[in-house]
Protein backbone atom coordinates (compact mmCIF):
# COMPACT_ATOMS: atom_id res chain seq x y z
CA UNK A 1 0.00 0.00 0.00
CA UNK A 2 1.21 3.34 -1.14
CA UNK A 3 1.82 6.42 1.57
CA UNK A 4 -0.02 8.82 -0.61
CA UNK A 5 -1.79 11.63 0.98
CA UNK A 6 -5.15 12.58 -0.35
CA UNK A 7 -5.68 15.52 -2.67
CA UNK A 8 -8.95 16.45 -2.32
CA UNK A 9 -11.20 18.31 -4.95
CA UNK A 10 -14.50 20.30 -4.63
CA UNK A 11 -16.98 20.61 -8.32
CA UNK A 12 -16.99 23.59 -9.35
CA UNK A 13 -20.69 22.97 -9.98
CA UNK A 14 -20.44 23.64 -6.09
CA UNK A 15 -21.37 26.62 -5.17
CA UNK A 16 -21.13 29.14 -2.10
CA UNK A 17 -24.27 27.61 -0.46
CA UNK A 18 -21.74 25.57 2.01
CA UNK A 19 -23.62 21.18 1.40
CA UNK A 20 -20.35 20.75 -0.78
CA UNK A 21 -18.22 17.42 -0.22
CA UNK A 22 -14.81 16.67 -1.69
CA UNK A 23 -13.39 13.76 -3.09
CA UNK A 24 -9.56 12.41 -3.52
CA UNK A 25 -9.71 10.43 -6.40
CA UNK A 26 -5.79 10.47 -6.58
CA UNK A 27 -6.31 7.31 -4.25
CA UNK A 28 -8.45 4.66 -6.71
CA UNK A 29 -5.52 3.40 -8.86
CA UNK A 30 -3.49 2.46 -5.03
CA UNK A 31 -6.13 2.02 -2.42
CA UNK A 32 -9.45 1.16 -4.46
CA UNK A 33 -10.97 3.42 -2.66
CA UNK A 34 -12.70 7.40 -3.51
CA UNK A 35 -12.36 9.24 -0.23
CA UNK A 36 -15.32 11.48 0.54
CA UNK A 37 -15.71 14.00 3.34
CA UNK A 38 -17.34 17.78 4.34
CA UNK A 39 -15.85 20.45 2.54
CA UNK A 40 -16.91 22.99 5.57
CA UNK A 41 -14.70 20.46 8.14
CA UNK A 42 -11.85 19.27 6.07
CA UNK A 43 -9.74 18.07 9.83
CA UNK A 44 -13.21 16.01 10.56
CA UNK A 45 -13.63 12.44 9.54
CA UNK A 46 -13.51 11.05 5.86
CA UNK A 47 -15.26 8.51 4.38
CA UNK A 48 -13.62 5.63 1.98
CA UNK A 49 -16.19 4.53 -0.62
CA UNK A 50 -15.09 1.81 -3.04
CA UNK A 51 -14.26 2.49 -6.40
CA UNK A 52 -17.55 0.25 -7.41
CA UNK A 53 -19.76 1.74 -5.09
CA UNK A 54 -19.08 5.61 -6.22
CA UNK A 55 -18.98 5.00 -9.15
CA UNK A 56 -22.60 3.46 -9.29
CA UNK A 57 -23.83 6.68 -7.16
CA UNK A 58 -22.38 8.78 -9.63
CA UNK A 59 -23.84 7.09 -12.27
CA UNK A 60 -27.56 7.15 -10.00
CA UNK A 61 -26.87 11.55 -9.68
CA UNK A 62 -26.80 11.58 -12.93
CA UNK A 63 -29.91 9.42 -13.81
CA UNK A 64 -31.75 11.30 -11.50
CA UNK A 65 -32.33 8.56 -9.00
CA UNK A 66 -32.04 10.42 -6.21
CA UNK A 67 -34.68 13.42 -6.98
CA UNK A 68 -37.80 14.05 -4.70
Amino acid sequence: MTNAMPRWFKSSYSGSGGSCIEIAANLVPSRGVVPVRDSKDPDGPSLAVPTSAFVRFVAGVKGGEFRG
